[in-house]
């Protein structure tokens, strides 16, 4: 997921959508009072940011709606269908999450409801973390309903470690209690909801490995919707070189390969430019091969130690004495999330879990 952080993101938020939303909020609501909206939703917009903002539009609401909670639910659901951005239609949910935490039945039908328009997957934690047991048992049916937006929010609302949103602590420590609800999604015909769920389980394998191979082991992997969701929530542990995972994807032997001409080329680069990974792999084997091949950069940090990040590569078979080109591209720029530093930048070669080869390049930037 993008940075919460990013200036794009946050002009979702713009005067011109709070315009927008006042003028459709007015046209299913006769009494609403736009200007009041406006300077509520509008005060101090430059120094928030997407989630204040979001935020914002929420409490906006509240102070101009004319009407009690549940009136003004019926009002939110005629009026999610009608705003441009499905973002913005998180603000609708948003309201139920701080002035619905009182009527739990309507609340959770309205999250279910607006869900469709505009994800409900920020607004239904507030619920789980003061009701786990209760909402679960609500979020298992949502597993099975015709809309795929609705079966996503039964997972994604309950992710332990959902980005932008704070942690689910109970989850966090036992992930028993959204069994029911990933088994129930784990072949879903919605890749936008096996995405959540492959998701989900990854948040999970941050904390307990174990409970997640346990699980995918007993899943049927030979269903390709199955196997995909389990191949993408292993993606850390993948990796990390974690040999069950590697395993469950039929890549837990020794690779049996032979290295050739790994480089990281050029070998002295500026921010802002590229480098380029390659090497040449080669069995050595008497059979076929399944091969996970990753690379890690060890970023310098500010006092000069580094910090190991892994990248993806490729995952592929290899034939007996048959060879295959590795190569990638990479810019080396800064991020919100990583600041480089000047020095020397080891790179390692990993294949199925283990160090193959190593090589460097020199990073030349303003200390």
């Amino acid at each position: 997921m993008a940075d919460a952080t990013s200036p794009l993101l946050k002009e979702i938020f713009n005067d011109e959508r709070l315009r927008h939303i006042a003028r459709e909020a007015a046209a299913v609501c006769p009494g609403f009072d736009s200007e009041a909206f406006l300077r509520h939703a509008g005060k101090d917009l430059d120094g928030l940011g997407i989630m204040q903002r979001m935020r914002q539009v929420a409490t906006s609401l509240h102070a101009t709606l004319p009407g009690g909670f549940a009136a003004n639910i019926d009002i939110l659901r005629e009026l999610a269908p009608r705003l441009d951005h499905s973002f913005a239609a998180i603000a609708l949910s948003e309201y139920v999450a701080l002035y619905g935490q009182e009527h739990f039945e309507l609340s959770m039908q309205a999250l279910a409801d607006l869900t469709r328009h505009g994800s409900s997957e920020f607004a239904v934690r507030p619920f789980i973390a003061r009701n786990t047991a209760r909402s679960l048992a609500i979020m298992r049916t949502w597993a099975e309903d015709d809309n795929e937006h609705v079966r996503r929010l039964a997972s994604e609302g309950c992710r332990p470690r959902l980005p932008w949103s704070f942690q689910l602590k109970d989850l966090v420590a036992n992930p028993e209690p959204v069994a029911p609800i990933l088994d129930a999604l784990k072949r879903d015909p919605s890749l936008y909801v096996r995405k959540s769920v492959a998701n989900h389980l990854n948040d999970i394998t941050k904390d307990h490995p174990g409970w997640v191979i346990g699980k995918l082991r007993n899943w049927p992997l030979d269903d390709p919707r199955t196997a995909w969701v389990a191949k993408r929530a292993l993606r850390t542990l993948i990796k990390n070189g974690d040999p069950q995972a590697l395993e469950l994807i039929g890549a837990g032997e020794a690779a049996r390969v032979t290295i050739d001409g790994f480089a990281v080329t050029p070998a002295s680069v500026a921010l802002g430019e590229r480098i380029t990974i390659a090497a040449r792999v080669t069995s050595a084997a008497k059979d076929a091969q399944r091969l996970v091949a990753d690379y890690a950069i060890h970023y310098v940090k500010k006092k000069g130690d580094t910090s190991r990040k892994v990248f993806k590569l490729k995952e592929f078979d290899l034939g007996p004495g048959a060879a295959c080109e590795l190569a990638i591209s990479q810019t080396i720029r800064d991020f919100t999330t990583r600041t480089h530093h000047p020095g020397r930048h080891r790179v390692e070669l990993m294949v199925n879990g283990k160090v193959l080869a190593e090589a460097a390049f020199e990073l030349d930037c303003p200390a």
